[in-house]
This record gives C-alpha cells, sequence and structure tokens, in this order.
C-alpha cells in the first residue's frame, strides 16, 4: 500500500494560509520529532470565528491568531479537538483576549471506556498521560454529532476517541473535517494508555472510513485530500502491528519494548519510547479479546504471552 504521508516540511509560520474560503490555518511554532512542523490552528468562517485548537501557551501564537482576524471580525468560540499540552492550554489566553467561551467534548479523561477507567484505578504502572492538559475545563461540553455554527459554517462534532477519550474532530457540511490528532497529514498516531485506547481508536477510524469525507484538515500536517486512501493504510497499519505481536510472541514472550525493538525496525529509535506505547495499547486489545496475557498483571513493564 501507498504511504499516504506527507512529509514536506514547508510551512509558513505567524501568517494566516487560506485552504478555503471559509479556512484559515496558522501553525504554532512549536515543531518536534512528535509533532512535526508543529501543531495547526484553523479560523473558521467569517465574521464570527471559530478558532480549533488554539495550542500551547505562546503568546507569540495568540498575537497570530489576533492579527489574522479581518475588518470587522473577532474569535466567537475556541473549540478543542483534545487537552493535549500542545492543542489546548493556548486556549486560556485567548480567551482573555477574547472573551470567546471553549467548546470540547470535557476535561482530560471525559469518555474513557470502562477498561480504561479500571485498568487505571488498578494501581498498576501504568504509565502514559503524555502531555496531559489537565487544567482544562471547557465553558461549553459539546456532545457527539451536535451541530455548532459560527460564521456562517456548520459543524458537526464527531467523538473520535482513540487517541485520547475526549477527543472530538469537526464536521463542515462541504465534507471537510478537522480531524485533530485522529488523523494526521504526517504519521501515525500515538495510542498511550489508559488516556488512548486501541480498541477506540480503531473504531474511530472505522467511522470516519464509512464517511467518505473530502478533505481532512489535522491537527499536524498539511490537508489530506485522498481521506479513504489515509484512512485504509492506517487501518491495515494498526492491523499488521497486531499481526507483527502476535508473530513475535508466538516465538516467545516479551515486554512492550522488546516487541518495540523487534517490530519498529523501520521508525528512528528516538521515537520507539512513543512505539512502545503504541505496543502496549495493542497488547490491551489482545488481552481483552483472551488471546494474550500478562505474567503479574498489566503494566508497560510486564512481559507478555500468547494464551
Amino acid at each position: 500500500m501507498t504511504n499516504p504521508f506527507n512529509l514536506d516540511p514547508d510551512v509558513v509560520y505567524g501568517t494566516a494560509v487560506r485552504l478555503a474560503p471559509q479556512v484559515r490555518r496558522l501553525t504554532v511554532r512549536n515543531g518536534t520529532p512528535m509533532t512535526f512542523t508543529g501543531t495547526q490552528t484553523y479560523l473558521v468562517g467569517t465574521g464570527d470565528v471559530a478558532v480549533i485548537d488554539p495550542g500551547p501557551v505562546n503568546d507569540t501564537h495568540v498575537g497570530d491568531v489576533l492579527n489574522a482576524l479581518e475588518d470587522g471580525e473577532r474569535v466567537a468560540a475556541i473549540l478543542l479537538t483534545h487537552t493535549h499540552i500542545d492543542h489546548s492550554p493556548g486556549a486560556a489566553a485567548l480567551k482573555a483576549a477574547t472573551g470567546a467561551k471553549t467548546y470540547a467534548f470535557g476535561q482530560h479523561g471525559a469518555g474513557m471506556s470502562q477498561m480504561m477507567i479500571d485498568l487505571a484505578a488498578s494501581g498498576a504502572d501504568l504509565g502514559g498521560g503524555e502531555g496531559a492538559d489537565r487544567d482544562f475545563v471547557p465553558d461549553v461540553t459539546v456532545a457527539d454529532s451536535e451541530v455548532l455554527e459560527f460564521g456562517g459554517v456548520r459543524l458537526t462534532a464527531l467523538h473520535t476517541p482513540g487517541h485520547l477519550s475526549n477527543h472530538l474532530a469537526f464536521a463542515m457540511e462541504d465534507g471537510a473535517v478537522f480531524t485533530g490528532d485522529l488523523i494526521m497529514g504526517w504519521a501515525t498516531t500515538l495510542v498511550s494508555p489508559p488516556d488512548g485506547d486501541m480498541a477506540a481508536f480503531l473504531a474511530s477510524l472505522a467511522m470516519m472510513r464509512q464517511r467518505e469525507d473530502r478533505v481532512y484538515y489535522p491537527g499536524h500536517g498539511h490537508p489530506v485530500e485522498d481521506t479513504m486512501g489515509m484512512v485504509d493504510h492506517q487501518i491495515a497499519h494498526r492491523k499488521s502491528r497486531v499481526d507483527q505481536i502476535v508473530a513475535a510472541l508466538g516465538k516467545g514472550s516479551a515486554t512492550p519494548r522488546g516487541l518495540t525493538e523487534l517490530i519498529y525496525t523501520d521508525v528512528n529509535p528516538a521515537l520507539h519510547g512513543a512505539a512502545a506505547r503504541n505496543v502496549f495499547a495493542a497488547l490491551l486489545g489482545l488481552a481483552a479479546e483472551g488471546r494474550c496475557a500478562a505474567q503479574g498483571g498489566l503494566s508497560p513493564d510486564a512481559v507478555f504471552e500468547l494464551t
């Protein structure tokens, strides 16, 4: 299957780029090996503008957002796809500057599955929680399928858990979807339990596959125009990783980190820590299905074996 990711590092900072008549993009200056060129902030609509994902604490970026407004425009709403520190903390400064309310599915942890709630409460050292913004509390909670309208644009909220349990995507009526970190333009997504849930992530991808949208505007990377090709690639990629894990465990028991070193030979070793979280998430799914078990209880350092 053809690799659908766009690794072009060329991006404009400080200036809004118009992607469509009702969509402008600003890239945060927070590029890292985990964020690519930086978090993408979107200005949606005209007049009463909605801002999607204002990014981290960054006064310069808040200024960029305000400077991107045209004469007579104002920030009417601040929408959050999820509560990671590269997406949501900037909402506080933008709200202070504009008075706009924040909209999100809920606080960090909202929407977590019962399995992950039980796992988090088990006392096991799960790690995880990478970059969680636990201080964010939305002014307005948004339910799955709820329709919001700002600046002449109707946005339908799609609860898309997996990367985080409170993850939302926002769909425009013209077939464009702001996908946050569910589907990125440059890489696959980190799924880190208990905040992340691989079963939920695959279900969210399957839902997006059924929608057949026209274009994705991701939280990181460039717009995705071959939406179905991207979703098919990501579903196939995840399933192939599970097959690799099962095959590796068929040769002997191993820890998530050990499996990562065996399987992720095509990934920069600097990213193996994050990859090991994905492996752990897949192992939890296999454990839930009764296909594997962990010696001494579920944890990122446990030794797993096929049942």
